[in-house]
């Protein structure tokens, strides 16, 4: 009887795994006759697991989804990764999660067998998260399921929109894509009064029903929802911005910066222009200074003061002393 069991655990761990399993390679593995293959698959059926079967040379054996959750059998690996991951979605800024996060958390460390108890605890213990540098505005799940819902049916949404002053616009838009940066979260979406990509910071939100009708789904925007999030998000922050000549292919301008530094176009082969931006003069100037290549600056006026008096200030500093002093 221990036998049986610890083979149907097995072939229950088996089938948890999102691929369809041969009968005669469910056979090799528990080391067993198809003929127990099959008896055992339909004990699993009898305990409640809706196992599936299909026929033919590419048929085989997977387990369903039921109308409750079975309980999980994880590898270590598995188990330490997934009590990690629920930790991190208790400090989230997802408003009621962390209650709910901490209840799953408990259960999953009673199961947890000693050994990985201990390594899940010292990462708890030993592991300090830094404080954002400010307060994160939390986000309620229910309304992210509804956008994300949204996005996966391709069905357009009516919402109210509060920008960073406070005021309120309707808008009609086409959801991609909801974007998680660090604690904030962005929906990309294509605005069809506007007839272009906007992104929406989902605190802000505030859905309308009944939701529009279906629409055929876009590309992502610049070919990644991601990048173009950063891009806009770091934009709109930006207090100072700059077109600057980069003497370098647009490639070797790309492979230095990410898509929340700027944006590069390709003049030749040989040349490109970079924009970019910063909520100083001082980042601006080193993110100039960290590209590695020359580069042209002509506007804005105030920008090309800062860099020469920087020049001049490098220059000072360097001198009183020579190259062969400096070597020595």
């Amino acid at each position: 009887m221990l036998e049986t069991s610890a083979r149907l655990l097995r072939l229950l761990s088996l089938l948890q795994s999102p691929r369809e399993w041969p009968g005669t390679e469910l056979a090799e593995r528990l080391g067993v006759s198809g003929r127990t293959v099959r008896n055992d698959i339909e004990r699993l059926r009898t305990l409640g697991y809706p196992v599936d079967a299909t026929r033919g040379s590419a048929g085989g054996y997977r387990l369903a989804a039921g109308s409750a959750m079975p309980p999980l059998l994880l590898e270590d690996d598995e188990a330490v990764a997934v009590t990690i991951a629920v930790r991190n979605v208790a400090g989230s800024a997802m408003a009621g999660m962390e209650e709910t996060s901490l209840q799953a958390l408990a259960k999953l460390e009673q199961v947890l067998p000693p050994r990985l108890r201990r390594r899940v605890r010292a990462l708890q213990q030993y592991t300090v998260p830094v404080p954002a540098d400010r307060p994160a505005p939390a986000v309620d799940t229910d309304l992210l399921m509804t956008l994300t819902a949204a996005c996966r049916d391709h069905e357009r949404l009516r919402l109210d929109y509060r920008d960073h002053a406070g005021a309120s616009t309707r808008r009609l838009v086409e959801p991609q894509r909801v974007v998680n940066w660090g604690r904030r979260w962005y929906l990309v979406a294509w605005d069809i009064d506007r007839d272009d990509w906007r992104t929406f910071r989902v605190d802000r939100i505030t859905p309308r029903t009944p939701s529009g009708p279906r629409f055929a789904p876009r590309e992502d925007p610049d070919g990644n929802a991601a990048a173009y999030v950063a891009g806009k998000a770091s934009a709109a922050a930006w207090r100072h911005r700059a077109r600057v000549t980069v003497h370098a292919p647009a490639s070797a301008v790309l492979d230095r910066i990410n898509p929340a530094v700027g944006s590069v176009e390709a003049v030749d082969a040989e040349t490109c222009v970079l924009d970019t931006g910063a909520d100083s003069l001082d980042t601006l100037a080193v993110h100039l200074g960290m590209l590695g290549f020359d580069f042209t600056v002509t506007e804005p006026a105030e920008l090309v003061e800062h860099l020469r008096e920087l020049a001049a200030r490098y220059a000072r500093s360097t001198a009183g002393s020579s190259p062969a002093a400096s070597s020595r």
